[in-house]
């Protein structure tokens, strides 16, 4: 594997995730549309991977994202600071006092218990962090000046407008420039990109920021829609690939974009909302890896599973670690993550260390 990291020596941060955080609005135990009283958590899937990397790994990290100058937006950054995440390169923009122009996201979710699946309801319009342009951030001064040895962002970001698409373009380029090692996650979602040209547009951004990426995350659907690509068996009347398909789809995009060093996918069968068979597999060094299995894995709230598999898996790697052993971390950290509330992880190093090596739910006295 051919990914070469910046000493830590002449970087300021180990990683760095550009993308949207909004507040997310929880009900617990019951639904949206008849909830009297919400918990409130933030989250955002290229956040939550610099959130995972600090409080579970204990690395150096910082958010690049934007938010609206207000109670709201204090509210936020006051989270981002509860999870020891940098918030020094957070651009904030002047509110107007209604929201007409620019405001903060707010991300209704419900967990969804056995037969009801989890529901999200986003109201995210004219957000901050959609309005973000080419030219709005200074990434000569974060990538050169300050030094960042891994950025990561994805396709929930690049698909909030046609700027933020831009951004991510820029950012991803600047980066290369600095010899800071970028991962993506393709994150596909049919009702950001609906809007802004559909499945069409989201090809023509993602077909050009994947140029620019060494490590590759996504699911099926993901590498199908976002790059086009297609393996036989993965037709619309399938509702998942095989294993062996999954083997061939990421080993095909490494030879469409031999730019990636690593293509990882998590593995999920849903059985109900509460128990899915978990596991993930990538592929690095020209060979297939395929990591530790969970069948029936009990879960507490999926929403922000993928995405601290994400952070396990770039812990591994900025970490030296072979890619079968980081990919191992990943799993073990999305599954963690899934067994508590919030979008964020909770879980500890010694804990995704304790899973990896095989240790059980005994209780820890």
């Amino acid at each position: 594997m051919e990914l070469k990291l910046r000493s830590q020596n002449e970087c300021m941060f180990d990683e760095i995730s550009l993308g949207e955080i909004m507040l997310r609005l929880d009900p617990g135990e019951g639904r949206i549309k008849n909830s009297r009283m919400f918990k409130v958590w933030e989250g955002g899937g290229e956040y939550n991977v610099a959130r995972g990397l600090r409080r579970c790994f204990g690395l150096k990290t910082a958010v690049v994202t934007a938010f609206a100058d207000n109670e709201v937006g204090s509210l936020l950054e006051d989270f981002v600071l509860q999870g020891g995440v940098d918030t020094s390169l957070i651009k904030w923009m002047n509110y107007d006092g209604i929201g007409r122009t620019v405001r903060n996201g707010l991300n209704f979710t419900e967990r969804g218990y056995g037969i009801r699946g989890a529901v999200g309801v986003s109201d995210r319009g004219n957000t901050a962090a959609s309005k973000l342009k080419p030219g709005d951030i200074d990434w000569d001064y974060i990538f050169g000046t300050l030094g960042v040895r891994w950025l990561h962002t994805g396709g929930i970001f690049a698909a909030l407008s046609e700027t933020t698409a831009e951004v991510v373009i820029e950012a991803v380029k600047a980066a290369k420039k600095y010899g800071t090692v970028v991962s993506y996650d393709l994150n596909y979602r049919p009702s950001l990109w609906k809007d802004i040209g559909g499945l069409k547009k989201a090809q023509e951004v993602n077909k050009e920021i994947a140029k620019y990426i060494d490590v590759m995350i996504g699911n099926e659907e993901d590498f199908t829609a976002c790059l086009g690509l297609e393996v036989e068996g993965n037709d619309e009347n399938l509702k998942e690939l095989n294993l062996d398909g999954y083997y061939k789809m990421i080993k095909k995009a490494t030879e469409v974009y031999p730019n990636f060093k690593v293509v990882a996918t998590t593995l999920r069968t849903v059985k109900t909302a509460t128990v899915n068979d978990w596991s993930a597999i990538c592929f690095a060094d020209g060979m297939v890896h395929k990591g530790i299995e969970m069948p029936a894995l009990e879960i507490f709230d999926r929403v922000g599973g993928g995405d601290s598999f994400a952070s396990g898996l770039v812990y591994g790697l900025l970490s030296g670690k072979e890619p079968g052993e980081a990919l191992n971390y990943g799993i073990a950290h999305g599954a963690l993550a899934m067994t508590t509330p919030g979008d964020t992880s909770m879980a500890s190093k010694k804990e995704v260390e304790n899973i990896i090596s095989g240790k059980g739910a005994r209780v820890q006295r």
